[in-house]
């Protein structure tokens, strides 16, 4: 699903227009991404939690060239999701009876 059918969809049922969803979508993702680069972690109910984590930094080796590398630290994006959105991915969306 890509960007234009996520928002039709979402419109259809909100019962927005496809304008005033593309807004509020904006908006949302502005303010996780400020709160996000404020470092801050951002937790959606019933969804998951957003974080930045520092990952340090490393020695990588070619396999190739088996030449030594070093990986400097940078920032990375982590999302770990709620036990039931896991666990819906795991039976890819059916629910177990």
């Amino acid at each position: 699903m890509n960007n234009k059918d996520f928002i039709a969809e979402l419109s259809q049922r909100m019962g927005y227009t496809q304008d005033d969803t593309q807004r509020i979508m904006r908006s949302t993702i502005d303010a996780m991404s400020s709160s996000l680069q404020g470092g801050d972690t951002v937790s959606l109910n019933n969804f998951g939690t957003f974080e930045v984590k520092k990952r340090l930094e490393r020695v990588v080796v070619n396999p190739t060239t088996r030449k030594r590398m070093l990986v400097p630290p940078k920032l990375v994006l982590s999302f770990k999701p709620v036990a039931s959105v896991k666990e819906k991915l795991k039976t890819g969306g059916q629910k177990d009876e």
